[in-house]
């Protein structure tokens, strides 16, 4: 489906977990422009944005963990890239809304290509290893999506993708059908970052229920 502007949430969102990409952390610009707006706007929202481990399993574990808490009911997840695969695992595991910003709709087939020593995006100095292994956690979660996706059908106001043409590292009718059933907002330009992020997030915001 796609759809000028977002469904809204039937509920504001109380709890909110952002997922970053791969070699990503919290200081990515999305991440850094919706925290900055939850902090000044939206004070009593509860806001996690983790730095992931490498390991998909280990990340996902973590997650899971520290939100066990969370109410399934207001919570929302939001993920860009490998980010946004793990947010529509995260979004089938729990039940809870989901934003996808350009999402990997492929990340074991895309990072088999990756093993071996990586640097951190927002600080070369800081490396880790992507092992082999990495790879087949991914797929088993990518048929945990495929599964539960089958069980669970998606409908516009559990997921909203902004999506751009423009990306240079993904192919956007592969992210387009990973979103089938959601409300897509497919941009003809724009980037893999999303540089012109500030013309969605009042989007964003407003599919939050914010």
């Amino acid at each position: 489906m796609t759809a000028d502007y977002p469904s809204p949430m039937h509920a504001a969102t109380t709890h909110l977990l952002y997922l970053h990409g791969f070699r990503s952390s919290p200081h990515s610009m999305k991440a850094q422009k919706v925290a900055a707006r939850v902090q000044a706007e939206h004070p009593g929202v509860t806001w996690w944005c983790p730095q992931l481990p490498p390991s998909p399993a280990e990340a996902m574990a973590l997650v899971m963990r520290d939100t066990a808490h969370w109410p399934r009911e207001t919570m929302a997840v939001v993920g860009s890239s490998l980010g946004g695969f793990y947010a529509r695992w995260v979004s089938l595991q729990t039940g809870c809304p989901a934003v996808l910003l350009n999402p990997a709709p492929f990340p074991a087939r895309d990072l088999s290509a990756c093993i071996g020593e990586q640097t951190a995006w927002h600080d070369p100095g800081e490396r880790f290893f992507f092992q082999p292994g990495f790879v087949d956690e991914l797929k088993r979660q990518q048929t945990d999506i495929e599964r539960l996706s089958a069980g669970q059908p998606t409908h516009p106001e559990g997921l909203f993708a902004i999506i751009s043409k423009g990306d240079e590292v993904l192919d956007w009718r592969e992210m387009q059908a990973f979103c089938a059933g959601g409300t897509v907002r497919l941009m003809e330009g724009s980037d893999h970052a999303i540089s012109d992020f500030d013309d969605h997030i009042d989007e964003l915001f407003g599919f939050l229920g914010l």
